[in-house]
């Protein structure tokens, strides 16, 4: 891996404040690195006019990952060097190469809360869940009156903050006293916004901020895909609740018809000319970086090679069912939430017309929680049951199974472009799953 810059961050306390259900590829793993998602990831359209055919995904090599954090904002981020593999390169099995001492490593203790107004007053002090005081602080003295100490720790950026804690109260209860003014005041901390509190291999105590998505979601994350049907595992890089409305129905930038790209106003710091120089790197095979926001309110767009093409070897028909976990937003529990895929089309028909992102059109059993999410990816889900479900009436005459649209089809085939860094190539089609395939790989 390449040598860290000395800004780079702790990966245990990268992935407390990034949250639960995020997890960063291994090195030396394969990715499927799409165009198409990344653009979403921008501040603003992206223009793939001036360049070459651009492959709907291409297939990369973990090369390095720097865990990073805004100097201003203490949002955690990530840069992900990424090496086109060609025909030429060994086979190898991600999850086998890619597996590492850091990712199979018991995670570290950390706890994250919401800050209630109170929290947030300047004033005031900070409410320590009893979870958090006697699990993450250092022990507390309860044969003192009151029981007291100074609590020190880091945040991202290595600074050192002290907090008077103490246990006083009626009925009693742990606090955040002197100290805690200051760093809400410092780090511009409101209501809505969550603390983490990590206890490191090291010993040391850690501090770092989830800040509020600014956008009015719900408070749910939805996983990314990167380990998604690993058992015990919702991984991903980033969290998506909403979609542009606009999205499909966009001409591009000033009528341009092949422009591309959402209209999420806070989507993180990525630029769409960095998208345009990954973009054309990676379809010409040469290394490339790229900036990953894991607090995005859009999906991953480099997603586990395996989860990509165990999802495109299913048949996805419209009444299949399925389930799709979501996080809450201090990470505190996850939930999962049933649906009925509505149907199987390209989301992008103009300007991507053979990608597999966004794939589904999914209907939830709970509409008022998830009004806001209508297409998701295939390795997003994971299936309940592989037969669709047909409601027909005693006199209704048969109706034909609702696969596929033909416009995907070639002779039973999805039409992806075959190149030299896509192994799903032109032979790959989606089949029927067998009956006896492990749960685990279904999604």
């Amino acid at each position: 891996m390449e040598s860290c810059e000395k800004n780079c961050l702790d990966s245990q306390l990268w992935h407390a404040c990034a949250g639960g259900m995020v997890q960063m590829p291994p090195m030396n793993s394969k990715v499927f690195y799409f165009p198409q998602g990344h653009a979403e990831h921008t501040l603003g359209n992206v223009d793939f006019s001036m360049l070459p055919k651009i492959p709907p995904l291409i297939l990369c090599r973990v090369g390095a990952v720097k865990y990073l954090a805004d100097v201003e904002t203490d949002e955690v981020y990530a840069k992900i060097r990424l090496v086109p593999v060609g025909n030429n390169e060994p086979e190898f099995e991600d999850a086998v190469l890619g597996s590492s001492a850091s990712e199979t490593a018991e995670k570290p203790t950390s706890f994250a809360k919401t800050l209630t107004q109170s929290d947030a007053n300047n004033g005031g002090g900070f409410s320590v869940p009893r979870y958090c005081a006697e699990t993450i602080f250092p022990r507390l003295d309860y044969t003192a009156d009151p029981p007291v100490q100074t609590v020190v720790a880091k945040d991202v950026h290595g600074e050192t903050w002290k907090f008077r804690h103490i246990y006083r109260g009626t009925p009693r209860r742990h606090l955040l006293t002197t100290g805690w003014s200051t760093f809400v005041n410092q780090k511009k901390l409101v209501a809505g916004d969550s603390i983490v509190f990590l206890r490191a291999d090291n010993g040391d105590l850690c501090v770092g901020i989830r800040r509020a998505k600014r956008c009015g979601n719900i408070g749910l994350d939805a996983p990314s895909g990167w380990n998604t049907g690993a058992p015990g595992s919702y991984g991903g890089f980033s969290a998506y609740l909403r979609e542009d409305e606009n999205r499909i129905k966009r001409t591009g930038i000033n009528g341009n018809p092949n422009s591309s790209g959402g209209g999420f106003k806070e989507r993180g710091k990525v630029k769409p000319k960095s998208v345009i120089e990954a973009a054309y790197l990676a379809a010409t095979g040469q290394p490339f970086e790229v900036v990953y926001y894991p607090r995005a309110n859009t999906p991953e767009f480099c997603v586990r090679a395996s989860s990509v093409n165990a999802a495109m070897g299913l048949q996805w028909c419209s009444g299949l069912r399925f389930k799709m976990p979501f996080e809450t937003e201090d990470s505190s529990r996850i939930s999962w939430f049933m649906g009925t895929i509505s149907s199987v089309q390209v989301a992008d028909p103009i300007h991507w017309p053979n990608s597999p992102w966004r794939l589904l059109q999914v209907t939830w059993d709970e509409p008022d929680l998830l009004q806001n999410v209508k297409h998701v990816s295939p390795w997003l889900v994971e299936l309940v049951s592989n037969m669709p479900m047909i409601h027909l009436s005693p006199f209704s005459p048969p109706r034909k199974k609702l696969c596929l649209p033909q416009d995907l089809l070639i002779d039973g085939q999805f039409r992806i472009p075959s190149f030299s860094s896509n192994p799903l190539g032109a032979s790959s089609h989606f089949c029927c799953l067998p009956d006896n395939i492990p749960a685990g790989i279904q999604g």
